[in-house]
């Protein structure tokens, strides 16, 4: 049974939707961006969404953060909760033998197959529904067998892949993305999949939005830092 699309915040008036185009940004890493990959893929988004891998360690780095699997509560805990979530709105689910893992290949093969939406789905289902094992070269070239991408160690090391992932990455931070999943409307920010009821209000013109109780909150200044 499909998840339900209200509760999802998935529900829009068209006729009053002003935006139609967005960039979502993830990383097969991220159980999380697995799960609005599929909510997204089952349910009738409010939006067009261009999809964009990028590496989410890269991301990281360049802000000084840890990832929730650096953090051993919140690695356990990140686990439980989406292995519930996925219960919840009745998607496949199974955390992979390892976690967290190196997607780098993972991700370049899905920029080598042209980052469709398809070829995303699979990928993720095999990090995400079966509980195998990312670094295990068998799952990975049984999932380049299942997508017919023959020469794929030639595929996924070609200098135009490589730098795609990287300028993917670069755009993300330049878009001001912290984490994944993001998706992004008009240079406006929304993070994880508890986000999509926002999502959905702002493309329905929510004037919510332009009220100085949301467009002050920038202004606000920090009071102490460590």
């Amino acid at each position: 049974m499909p998840p339900d699309t209200k509760d999802a915040g998935l529900q829009t008036d068209s006729a009053a939707t002003a935006k139609t185009h967005g960039i979502f940004y993830f990383d097969v890493v991220s159980p999380f961006a697995y799960l609005l990959h599929a909510t997204l893929s089952q349910c009738k988004p409010p939006i067009d969404f261009t999809l964009c891998p990028v590496l989410f360690a890269a991301l990281l780095n360049a802000l000084g953060q840890k990832g929730p699997a650096e953090i051993p509560a919140k690695r356990v805990f990140t686990y439980e909760y989406c292995t519930w979530l996925a219960r919840q709105r009745n998607i496949p689910f199974k955390m992979p033998a390892s976690h967290p893992f190196n997607p780098v290949r993972y991700l370049r093969l899905i920029i080598a197959l042209g980052s469709g939406a398809e070829v995303i789905s699979k990928v993720f289902a095999t990090l995400f529904a079966t509980g195998l094992d990312p670094q295990d070269d068998a799952t990975f070239m049984g999932l380049a067998e299942e997508l017919s991408a023959s020469d794929v160690h030639q595929r996924i090391s070609a200098a135009a892949v490589k730098d795609a992932l990287r300028a993917n990455t670069e755009r993300a931070l330049l878009a001001g993305v912290f984490g994944v999943p993001t998706m992004i409307v008009n240079d406006k920010l929304f993070w994880g999949l508890d986000s999509l009821p926002m999502l959905a209000a702002y493309v329905g013109s929510d004037g919510f939005f332009e009220t100085d109780a949301m467009t002050s909150l920038k202004n606000i200044r920090v009071g102490a830092s460590r």
